[in-house]
């Protein structure tokens, strides 16, 4: 059984730039703190999409909100693996919590119950295991990422350097092989990492976030409305070597609610206005969707999410969550 590592803080304040390596899993993370890694793909013909998110310090589990309205939470009991399986005919989630004595990390490999996250080589390889909720059916397969380059920078999100990203992979190869439920695909995909030493909604209120690629070009767009009532806001481009530059911020686009009537927006350059081609994910306080829009020069298929953190810390939307996000008994794997 892997040693509690998480006595200690995050990475620095600062950080200006990260080694040009790849995810290291066992980072310290602060307690009542924070880190995951994400990753979405689209299948080659656009039908399939899938987002994979490996969390120490679950950010949307209201068990670990509730851990912290009691003080400082310890993340290591509040683990998960988040898989979403966007399809055609509907939709597959799996997002169960678990405690400590159900995760091992070491620098290449996450063990999170029966799940797994690791790098080996030269790609991410991760081994699903899980239950679907709300209604109950097995999850079981592999996924693995191949990166065209990895990044070197990393990226402060708040004022306080408490809140860090690292786009890791803005172009990779992603193979999809579940035999639970049966899909078989491959596609284009991307990879980050974010880690912080609070909480997202004690510094921020709402974020939209998008990123594309095309012609072994990449953009990423990120727009934000912090805590202290400050708006930040950035563009990112990445060339063929993968590496991030800064960018032009184009001009703000507004977005189509949600159902939910979660606020969306976007930026864009000259072309036609973006829309919205598909929503894969619409809840209480969060979307995901993905846009046709028009980024460097190229028209393109962006992934795109619009975060309302207000939202989520509301009492209504922490009883609706354990439905969709519910937290393993000590006993079961």
């Amino acid at each position: 059984m892997c040693p509690d590592t998480l006595s200690g803080r995050s990475l620095p304040g600062s950080v200006p730039r990260a080694a040009v390596d790849p995810p290291r899993f066992d980072r310290p993370v602060a307690p009542s703190g924070y880190a995951w890694w994400y990753l979405d793909a689209l299948s080659d013909d656009g039908s399939d999409a899938l987002t994979v998110i490996a969390f120490v310090g679950s950010v949307f589990s209201p068990w670990y909100a509730r851990a912290r309205r009691h003080g400082m939470a310890n993340p290591m009991d509040h683990c998960a693996l988040n898989v979403a399986l966007y399809r055609p005919r509907g939709r597959v989630w799996s997002f169960t919590e678990r405690q400590r004595q159900k995760v091992c990390r070491d620098e290449a490999h996450f063990q999170i119950g029966p799940s797994s996250v690791a790098w080996n080589k030269d790609a991410l390889e991760i081994r699903v295991d899980e239950v679907a909720v709300p209604l109950p059916r097995p999850m079981r397969g592999r996924i693995r990422l191949t990166p065209e380059n990895l990044n070197s920078r990393a990226f402060i999100l708040d004022s306080e350097g408490m809140h860090r990203w690292r786009p890791i992979a803005i172009d990779a190869r992603v193979d999809v092989d579940l035999d639970e439920p049966s899909m078989r695909w491959s596609g284009r995909g991307y990879l980050d990492t974010n880690d912080g030493d609070r909480p997202l909604e004690a510094d921020f209120i709402r974020w939209d976030w998008s990123r594309g690629s095309a012609a072994g070009r990449g953009a990423i767009l990120y727009d934000a409305v912090r805590r202290d009532g400050t708006r930040h806001g950035f563009a990112l481009e990445a060339g063929s070597d993968g590496q991030f530059r800064p960018g032009t911020m184009p001009k703000a686009v507004a977005l189509p609610s949600t159902l939910w009537g979660v606020a969306r927006g976007t930026h864009a350059a000259s072309g036609p206005a973006p829309k919205i081609a598909r929503t894969l994910e619409d809840t209480p306080f969060y979307a995901r969707s993905l846009l046709s829009t028009h980024l460097l020069g190229t028209p393109m298929i962006a992934m795109h999410e619009s975060l309302d953190l207000d939202r989520f810390r509301s009492r209504w939307v922490q009883l609706l969550l354990p439905f969709r996000a519910p937290r393993a008994l000590a006993w079961r794997p």
